[in-house]
């Protein structure tokens, strides 16, 4: 039971369980009593009656036909019942078999306590009302050695306290099974909000900063709510702050750097004529100036699509000779192996695509091993494949490939690329409604799948 809302079920069907239990335990057992208990004073008091009415004229000392016709005498008064009596030390006269139930205890308080007795015996199985009685001589008011008894089965009663337990049982399992059903309606209402905050969490973990819930109730999953969208809110300004910042700051250096790497290419020039070590630091220079330049420019790249300021300018272009040109442009035409046929043409952006194809094919080329390979497989939409033949991409760096500033190495401090190109080409690929996915071959190496879809969604 991992999840929250299985253990809320079992706590609410345990709960409406035991309840359930309880409240049928609790009918049963004042039902019984009060079944047993008017069962009791039933029998006694018809037993009072007629031991009373039997020997109002009985002779005394009795004889034993007359002891024989007071236990028979008692006897049809109650269903299933046997009637007994006693005189002194003579035998005692029963009307039937059931006098076997008369315990010895109840025969020895009603001598002693000269009273009427009454108990509940089980015997062999059987539950019976066992009733005892001295008889008083009328005139004097003195015991007269004569006791009568009776022993009434309680088995309708037995039968009636089983169809009470047959029916607490059938009452408690539509109890249970609607316990379940609210139990899940309920754990459902609670868990609702959580759902949703669960959801938008995701949501701005995978960065839609403006998600934000809809505060319902004062609750504690309201106040919840109230802390989520406060963090969020506050989250995405100072994200927006950040980028703003990157944009100016990219938009600031562009100038100067434009000019910083014109120079360097004017001293490279200069010093090839030049002796010693100059040649080697002027083409230093030149080189990460360059990288400098490139830098600043994926930097305005990313914040354009930061700032949603970015478009499509689609056209009709055929695949094949889109990407030719791109490797052409680069001079990557002899390093890499293109397996597209001409005709498949796409409704695409010319230079996002060509900024996407040179960002895969160029890490292909940096962090892998030749042979390079663009290939197509062509279906309801284009799949573009960029493999090539290197080490592949480290398991645990998959899941981040393609999150920003990331890089094969997290240790180096310099590498030719900025860390940025292929964020810049998955936001590329995601304006034209497709993706990129990356993974390692089983024969090894990395592959980059480009889907793009034949229109722009």
């Amino acid at each position: 039971m991992r999840g929250l809302r299985a253990r809320l079920v079992v706590v609410f069907v345990v709960l409406a369980g035991l309840s359930a239990l309880t409240a049928a335990g609790l009918v049963y057992k004042q039902a019984r009593d009060l079944m047993l208990t008017r069962t009791e004073w039933s029998v006694v008091n018809e037993f009072r009656l007629r031991v009373s009415t039997l020997t109002e004229n009985m002779q005394h000392p009795p004889s034993r036909a007359a002891l024989q016709q007071l236990a028979n005498g008692v006897a049809p008064a109650f269903l299933d019942a046997t009637g007994a009596a006693v005189y002194g030390d003579s035998g005692l006269v029963a009307s039937g078999d059931a006098v076997a139930a008369l315990t010895a205890g109840l025969r020895r308080r009603v001598a002693a306590e000269q009273r009427l007795v009454y108990q509940r015996v089980v015997r062999d199985g059987d539950p019976y009302l066992v009733v005892g009685t001295p008889v008083l001589l009328r005139r004097e008011g003195v015991p007269s050695g004569v006791e009568v008894y009776l022993v009434s089965s309680l088995h309708t009663e037995a039968a009636d306290q089983e169809a009470l337990v047959a029916a607490a049982r059938n009452g408690v399992l539509p109890v249970l099974l609607l316990a379940v059903l609210f139990a899940l309606l309920a754990a459902g209402g609670v868990l609702r909000p959580v759902r949703d905050l669960d959801r938008a969490a995701r949501r701005l973990g995978a960065g839609e900063l403006d998600t934000r819930l809809k505060v319902t109730g004062r609750d504690e999953l309201a106040r919840l709510v109230k802390t989520f969208n406060a963090t969020a809110e506050a989250l995405e300004t100072n994200v927006s702050m950040a980028r703003r910042f990157v944009a100016d700051v990219s938009h600031e250096l562009r100038t100067p750097l434009a000019s910083i790497l014109a120079m360097a290419e004017v001293i490279e020039e200069e010093s090839a004529r030049l002796d010693g070590d100059l040649p080697e630091a002027a083409r230093l220079l030149n080189l990460e100036a360059g990288r400098l330049v490139k830098l600043v420019e994926d930097l305005m790249e990313i914040s354009r699509f930061d700032a949603g300021a970015v478009g499509l300018v689609v056209d009709d272009v055929d695949v094949a000779e889109a990407v030719a040109a791109s490797l052409r442009t680069r001079g990557w035409t002899s390093e890499v192996e293109v397996d597209i046929g001409p005709g498949v043409r796409v409704r695409l952006d010319p230079r996002r695509f060509d900024v996407v194809m040179a960002n895969l094919v160029g890490n292909a080329l940096r962090h892998g091993a030749k042979p390079v390979t663009v290939s197509l497989d062509e279906g309801h939409d284009v799949v573009i494949e960029v493999a090539d033949a290197g080490p592949g991409v480290d398991p645990d760096l998959l899941p981040r490939v393609f999150d920003r500033f990331s890089k094969a190495d997290a240790a180096r401090t310099r590498s030719d690329g900025s860390g940025l190109g292929l964020a810049i080409a998955l936001e590329n690929a995601r304006l034209h409604g497709g993706t990129i996915e990356v993974g390692n071959r089983p024969e090894g190496g990395a592959v980059f799948r480009l889907t793009l879809p034949r229109e722009p969604r």
